[in-house]
């Protein structure tokens, strides 16, 4: 039932041959049942967003995410794998909708200038190359209402989890720190939003996170405390993200510490962007659910591709760069070739039958052949 059917058909005819060829493939089973029967792998919007609450209940570790800012960056995250020298094989079992990744792809500041929409349309890119899951960077999700509206957004395409923080006022990196000003939220205020997001949501299995920002602020870890405890019990937050501007991980670690001994406690997020000493091994024994690699990947991006713009310039010639660049025929077959281009391949090859079933916004396609 989520899933539409494209026909590029010049008459009635035609349109009847591919009913007529669905109906065979479908019988009884409908749309996204054939799709499977046709033998295609596919992960439907629910699959998705269901994944990360399954995984995490299910897994018995923390899971750990990198932030995507394109289709290609959602690949990487798709693809990457490594074994550590325990001989462990991992991968990521996310995706993060980094703001500030996303603002900078754009040419913007990180201000909450990159409205919602554009945002979303990143996240069908990234869908459409990747299963795994994502939780979303809401920035301060806006008024109650519009934060309503953006838990509805992400639920219905597919998105795991929102994380909003508890800033007011203009938006300000967190990793600015107190260099710039950090004003929080009043309790109450923030709890409202977080109510309003839980009230707009139609399932159950979508989460919204409070995003502590004392740390950051300079308030200190008691109101770090004192507020995770507010917005789990009177805001119903299913999860709570620490952050740190800090390059050691010793304040984190005291945080999580305390946090351990809430009787109520929901699973935490860590943001070691900063304190990046601190390994997996170790935020796991000190009780975090979920580790977020929030923005590596843009920042590693940049400079590989200013080297090799200057080089350019300074060689008059891109010979120089050939040994830091991808080779063109790896460019070529990186992205697997689109259906499109395929049903027109098989289309000029005289396979006038052929059709495309997609999944809608963001959802993967699959082709068909009578």
């Amino acid at each position: 039932h989520k899933h539409e059917l494209l026909l590029s058909a010049a008459s009635s005819k035609t349109v009847s041959t591919h009913q007529a060829m669905l109906s065979r493939c479908a019988g009884r089973q409908g749309i996204a049942a054939s799709i499977r029967a046709c033998g295609a792998r596919t992960i439907t919007t629910d699959e998705r967003r269901l994944a990360l609450r399954k995984n995490l209940e299910s897994g018995g570790r923390m899971l750990r995410g990198v932030e995507v800012h394109s289709g290609l960056s959602a690949v990487i995250a798709e693809n990457a794998r490594a074994v550590r020298a325990n001989g462990q094989q991992v991968k990521y079992d996310f995706m993060w909708g980094s703001s500030l990744t996303q603002s900078t792809i754009r040419g913007k500041p990180d201000i909450e200038l990159v409205s919602t929409d554009t945002r979303i349309g990143m996240i069908h890119e990234a869908f459409e190359v990747s299963s795994l899951p994502m939780i979303y960077d809401g920035d301060s999700g806006g008024l109650p209402e519009i934060f309503a509206h953006t838990v509805r957004s992400l639920e219905r395409i597919g998105v795991s989890a929102v994380i909003i923080e508890d800033k007011q006022g203009l938006k300000q990196n967190s990793l600015f720190g107190t260099d710039r000003e950090q004003s929080l939220l009043p309790i109450p205020d923030f709890n409202r939003k977080l109510q309003a997001g839980k009230n707009a949501q139609e399932g159950k299995d979508f989460m919204v996170i409070a995003r502590l920002e004392a740390l950051i602020a300079g308030a200190g870890e008691k109101v770090a405390l004192e507020r995770a405890k507010a917005y789990i019990e009177d805001g119903g937050a299913d999860g709570i993200m620490i952050h740190s501007k800090e390059k050691k991980p010793d304040e984190i670690y005291s945080f999580m510490e305390q946090y351990a001994k809430l009787s109520n406690r929901v699973p935490l997020v860590v943001v070691p962007s900063s304190y990046n000493s601190a390994t997996e091994t170790e935020l796991e024994a000190r009780g975090a659910s979920f580790c977020i690699y929030a923005n590596q990947l843009l920042r590693a991006a940049y400079p590989a591709m200013m080297d090799v713009a200057e080089s350019m310039l300074k060689n008059e010639r891109s010979q120089e760069v050939d040994d830091r660049i991808m080779g063109i025929k790896k460019v070529l077959t990186l992205i697997k070739e689109s259906v499109l281009t395929r049903i027109a391949n098989q289309r000029e090859m005289g396979h006038k039958n052929a059709i495309l079933l997609t999944g809608g916004l963001g959802a993967p396609a699959y082709d068909i052949w009578e």
